[in-house]
């Protein structure tokens, strides 16, 4: 057990990255978590119950811990764990989320974090956004100390930081594929059957990313002086027309005319009602709405009210969609959600929180296009793992989206977002997942965790 893992908000992606870990590390590890409920007070209190809860060890040298923890008030309570090598790992910054209200406890977040920044050894972010947004940040943050302000806090923390992207475990979907989106993922990415299965050869990141090509930017950067350069995009292919009503059933019995370039996706169509059976097999496909999905938190920084606002629009147009919002609630739950379903009535597919992975990549993987209308977002796991099961994304071209999706994925307004659903007559790109995926990205990860203590504390 030479590695110490810490998560003070244990659920949502901490908790996806922390498991992650720890399978891969196996007997290498020991995890140590709070649940993901009250985040504000585990952000103030949470070292204080990790000085009482993580047991002493003298085989500790790796000390891995989420930006959530207030990483200088563990080490201060437990020198022996303040002579670890400490890397922090930023899912979000304080000092680049928004707020509903300012109020004088929202300093102490943003300081906690630059706090843990300055005893950390390593410190990590998921994007190159994340990063910058945060170091940028710093010297306007600590002007709203009064007076006697410390200075050059950047210049300090900057040499330590490092971009490492969120690493994704991808499974195999082939079972939640309909037959024709099968037969043209053969064709374009060579996925072979075996028998009842499908097994992927010769791509980077093959088991744990479907081998999907084109859509999302290259994560391979180059990493040098906590700089992270972004490669430019891959996508170049330009957008099919989906098949009319008319001409679609003929298209269908030509795999090669099946030109449906997402392996979990159904297609963008008009009327009839939803049937799960009818979908996995290929009927329903040229009747159907089209299908949007909103695999995000339901709070306030996602902005939930543009996205329903959008689909309202467009249900009072009498343009047929069908909706799943599928993203985790907590305790405060804004009053937009129950009055949307309301409002949307017929065209809810889906509505709540899916636990089981399965259950909610199935659902992923029977919509057309994935929506997110955030005001932040620092990585996007929910969009990433939406592409992988073949959704079209439609992001902001703000926040880390730019990093990872390519202009054609972006718009800069709710009118254009409106427009583009308006309009989606197009058939979406396969998405490149791959540099997301634990295979692309598991070597960095174990290059990180693997170094001696410090002795110099």
């Amino acid at each position: 057990m030479s590695i110490l893992l810490i998560e003070a908000f244990y659920g949502g992606s901490h908790k996806q990255l922390m498991d992650l870990l720890q399978e891969e590390l196996q007997d290498d590890c020991v995890l140590c978590t709070l649940p993901a409920k009250k985040w504000h007070w585990k952000a103030r209190t949470a070292a204080l119950y990790f000085m009482q809860t993580v047991p002493t060890s003298t085989n500790y040298r790796i000390l891995f811990a989420s930006s959530v923890l207030n990483l200088a008030e563990l080490a201060a309570l437990r020198p022996d764990l303040g002579k670890l090598k400490k890397v922090l790992y930023f899912h979000e910054n304080q000092l680049a989320y928004p707020v509903q209200k300012c109020q004088g406890r929202d300093f102490q977040y943003g300081y906690n974090q630059i706090l843990s920044c300055l005893v950390a050894d390593v410190v990590v972010f998921n994007s190159a956004f994340n990063m910058e947004s945060f170091l940028t940040s710093i010297g306007k943050f600590m002007k709203l100390i009064p007076d006697h302000r410390p200075k050059d806090l950047e210049k300090i923390i900057r040499p330590k930081c490092q971009v490492l992207y969120f690493p994704v475990r991808f499974p195999d979907l082939s079972r939640f594929m309909p037959q024709h989106k099968l037969a043209r993922l053969e064709k374009v990415t060579g996925l072979k059957r075996n028998g009842d299965a499908y097994q992927l050869g010769g791509l980077p990141g093959q088991q744990e990313s479907g081998a999907l090509g084109g859509l999302m930017k290259n994560s391979n950067a180059h990493h040098e002086s906590g700089l992270c350069e972004a490669q430019p995009g891959l996508c170049t292919t330009q957008h099919e027309g989906l098949p009319s009503p008319l001409t679609a059933p003929a298209r269908l019995n030509k795999s090669e005319a099946s030109e449906s370039t997402n392996p979990c996706q159904e297609e963008d169509k008009q009327h009839l009602t939803f049937n799960l059976s009818n979908i996995l097999s290929g009927r329903d496909y040229q009747q159907r709405p089209l299908h949007v999905a909103w695999p995000h938190r339901w709070e306030h920084d996602k902005d939930p009210k543009t996205f329903f606002k959008v689909l309202l629009k467009l249900k009072e147009k009498n343009l047929p969609f069908h909706v799943s919002v599928l993203g985790e609630a907590f305790t405060e739950i804004p009053d937009i959600f129950s009055e949307a379903k309301k409002a949307l009535g017929s065209s809810v597919l889906h509505w709540g929180y899916l636990p089981s992975k399965d259950d909610y990549f199935q659902a992923l993987c029977m919509a057309d296009v994935v929506i997110s209308t955030a005001k932040h977002e620092f990585f996007g796991v929910a969009m990433v793992e939406a592409v992988y099961c073949g959704c079209y994304p439609l992001c902001p071209k703000a926040l880390v989206y730019p990093e990872i999706f390519p202009a054609e994925y972006l718009y800069s307004t709710p009118e254009q977002l409106f427009k583009r659903l308006q309009n989606f007559c197009k058939r979406p790109d396969i998405g490149e997942t791959a540099g997301f995926s634990w295979a692309a990205l598991g070597g960095k990860f174990r290059s990180l965790l693997a170094a001696e203590p410090r002795e110099d504390l």
